[in-house]
């Protein structure tokens, strides 16, 4: 049955008939999952890990000075930022915009973007599908020395691309 937009919902993923108790929470409290050298922080609130590949949602808190990666797309994965607090730089693809608590930018496949802030904001990172982004956060905040060849290696293991 189509609804009155036009879209239909998926298939279903479950089959029962009584639903179960599956639902899990992170904590306000926690501490963030990685650290980065400029005193910003990472927080996996749902890795796609946990929502079977569904989506991954980070918080994403930046230091006091500014940092944050210069245009680049995925070919796999789309990206979603909604910010908190502060303000943070996100590049559309055509200009660079300043974003406020309350912004939202979303990113299909192959969509050009980046993203700076510094003084504290903080901001929700969406992936989905919910690729494994930890490795690439975790790899990045250790600042492992990497050879050119290595690095862009590693930047389209992790469906990143520079332009």
């Amino acid at each position: 049955m189509s609804l009155p937009h036009g879209r239909h919902y998926p298939p279903a993923t479950y089959h029962g008939t009584d639903g179960e108790v599956s639902a899990w929470m992170r904590r306000a409290g926690e501490p963030a999952d990685l650290t980065f050298r400029g005193g910003g922080t990472c927080e996996y609130l749902a890795t796609g890990d946990r929502t079977e590949g569904r989506f991954g949602l980070y918080r994403w808190s930046f230091g006091e000075v500014e940092s944050g990666p210069d245009p680049h797309f995925h070919r796999s994965i789309s990206e979603q930022f909604y910010v908190l607090s502060g303000e943070v730089r996100l590049f559309d693809g055509s200009d660079w915009t300043t974003a406020r608590s309350g912004d939202f930018l979303h990113v299909p496949e192959g969509g050009v973007h980046g993203f700076r802030g510094g003084g504290h904001a903080t901001m929700l990172l969406m992936f989905a599908p919910g690729g494994p982004r930890e490795d690439y956060f975790e790899t990045l905040a250790r600042g492992e020395e990497m050879s050119e060849e290595q690095r862009a290696e590693f930047m389209v293991r992790h469906d990143t691309y520079w332009v």
